[in-house]
């Protein structure tokens, strides 16, 4: 079962939210309207919160975790997504703030307390190192991360065009009968 409580705080969904089975969504997890958690991916909400906004994807093999309170840092590091997000294949998100309209590029890893603004593209297998600010509109590549360039119009209309996308290929799983096993 991809739902789990922690404490007694159980995930909550939005309407029309598609959940793979193979998926764990744990604890104080928030997910929007329309969006998705695909194949073997982790949102684990046990120390803190994750909100996912609608519209977006979280795609195979991916794990959302936080980070705890503390005396230090009263607001640990909660994971906050956006909306319309594409967040890709083995991407690991831990205590970020992802803002609208971005794209997380395959394997890529965001630590605690980066902020990436909307319309931000991060390339595959990149590393945002903790406390980063980035900026809108570029394009992030590396390890660490670095801005490669400002994002093409084009570009910037792929980012929406994107979450879209698993928006249409989740209501193709919703309204897929479940073949029944023999």
């Amino acid at each position: 079962m991809p739902l789990a409580p922690y404490l007694r705080i159980s995930p909550i969904l939005g309407d029309r939210v598609y959940l793979h089975p193979s998926c764990q969504v744990v604890g104080e997890v928030t997910i929007g309207d329309d969006s998705s958690v695909w194949c073997n991916t982790v949102l684990r909400g046990d120390v803190n919160r994750i909100v996912i906004g609608k519209g977006s994807n979280v795609q195979d093999l991916s794990v959302g975790h936080v980070s705890h309170k503390t005396p230090d840092k009263p607001d640990g590091s909660p994971l906050i997504v956006g909306d319309y997000v594409t967040v890709g294949h083995s991407v690991i998100l831990h205590g970020c703030t992802i803002g609208n309209d971005c794209l997380i590029g395959m394997g890529s890893i965001i630590m605690d307390d980066v902020v990436i603004p909307e319309r931000v593209m991060i390339g595959a297998g990149s590393l945002v190192s903790s406390g980063k600010v980035l900026e809108s509109g570029m394009l992030y590549m590396g390890r660490p991360a670095r801005a490669v360039r400002a994002l093409t119009q084009e570009e910037i209309s792929y980012l929406r065009y994107s979450a879209e996308h698993y928006i249409r290929v989740k209501n193709n799983y919703l309204k897929t009968e479940p073949i029944e096993r023999i």
